[in-house]
């Protein structure tokens, strides 16, 4: 699924749903009943249903003058990254992926509204770049959108903004909300994944601006409260953290992690995955040699973790605000371990958010993983 990686594996490690479309589109609203399939990413066909929320917003064609911002042209796609020079300290590394019918950036006259924005957020041990690929497609299916593309605190470019802790959920959320008040974007959708969807959970609960009302938020493969990962003979995401903590800063090759990951008894997939989050450096006094150093604080992550497994967001879920639609989606192979009476207090959540004018829907995924991101198919 990452757009320069290799895709994650399709699964680390239960109860009835809906089967509901996820697609391309929370641009219209899923069709209760209507089933979603795991299949080849890179062969998948979009239509519009599914993931991103229908607005009545107008997305005005808008001209975009001249300014710092980096932008790359794609066949139907535009990249637009502030450069890391021009990013205040403390400020997320990130990409803004538009569509090519969106001529706007974070420079323009602030009279003029910006195009409907949909924020992707990856899980633990995660990129921005998980979301790649995926975030293309949509912008091609949707070009009046724009989809904002973040690494977490502790993860891939923003591993080197040193962030104060706890390392916590809540802080997590709050650092995307800053970024997004420093984009002056008012999100119509939240998209996360695993500890993603959770962060997804607290930007709501924590603030009403600047998520726009009606937002949609999409929870992929995340409950709300606490987090039962791990089955008998599966990776155990704590335990993976925890040995690559006791691994070198510098290692000679990609593969000799894959290595040692396969020995302790952690799978081939989840090892290859791992290796993807390796960079090339260079020793000091060794200009002709290679070696590899993580992209990620494992320090950080593992409290991050941590908080994962611990916070409970159960409030926001079933006191939902109005003009806030919460979907979760249980990957029916999921590594998390769905207990029954979570599936039940979301069903319950559902009639009671109705009444109170917001929403909440749960959808499952079939034939796939944790990592549904690598797993799309929509029809």
């Amino acid at each position: 699924m990452a757009a320069a990686a290799a895709a994650p594996p399709r699964s680390l490690s239960a109860g009835p749903g809906r089967r509901a479309s996820l697609g391309a589109g929370a641009l219209s609203a899923p069709r209760s009943g209507a089933r979603v399939r795991a299949g080849r990413p890179l062969e998948a066909k979009f239509h519009t249903h599914g993931l991103l929320m229908s607005s009545s917003m107008s997305s005005r064609l808008l001209v975009c003058p001249p300014c710092n911002c980096a932008q790359t042209a794609l066949a139907d796609a535009r990249i637009a990254n502030q450069p890391d020079v021009d990013r205040p300290a403390g400020v997320l590394a990130y990409e803004l992926i538009q569509g090519n019918l969106v001529q706007w950036n974070s420079f323009m006259d602030k009279s003029i509204p910006d195009p409907p924005t949909a924020v992707l957020l990856h899980g633990i041990l995660g990129s921005r770049k998980n979301w790649g690929s995926f975030a293309k497609r949509l912008a091609q299916e949707f070009p009046m959108w724009q989809f904002l593309l973040v690494d977490l605190r502790c993860h891939g470019d923003s591993a080197s903004i040193k962030k104060r802790g706890p390392h916590t959920v809540a802080s997590t959320a709050l650092d995307v909300l800053k970024l997004i008040v420093q984009l002056r974007l008012t999100p119509r959708v939240l998209v996360g994944h695993s500890f993603g969807g959770k962060v997804a959970l607290s930007m709501v609960e924590q603030a009403a601006k600047p998520l726009a009302r009606p937002v949609r938020v999409w929870v992929l493969d995340a409950t709300p409260g606490k987090v039962r990962a791990g089955g008998d003979g599966e990776d155990h995401p704590a335990e993976l953290i925890e040995f690559l903590r006791r691994m070198p800063t510098q290692l000679s090759s990609k593969q000799e992690v894959v290595n040692a990951l396969v020995k302790e008894q952690f799978s081939v997939d989840v090892a290859q995955w791992v290796a993807t989050n390796l960079r090339r450096s260079s020793p000091l006094g060794q200009i002709s040699s290679s070696s590899f150093s993580w992209t990620f604080d494992l320090s950080g992550i593992s409290e991050m973790y941590k908080s994962y497994e611990d916070t409970n967001l159960w409030r926001i879920v079933e006191n939902v605000p109005r003009g806030v639609h919460i979907n979760f989606l249980k990957a029916e192979r999921s590594l998390h371990r769905w207990a029954l009476e979570d599936l039940q207090r979301i069903h319950a959540a559902e009639e009671l958010a109705a009444d109170e004018g917001g929403g909440v829907e749960m959808h499952v995924l079939e034939d796939a993983g944790h990592w549904v991101t690598s797993a799309f198919c929509f029809y």
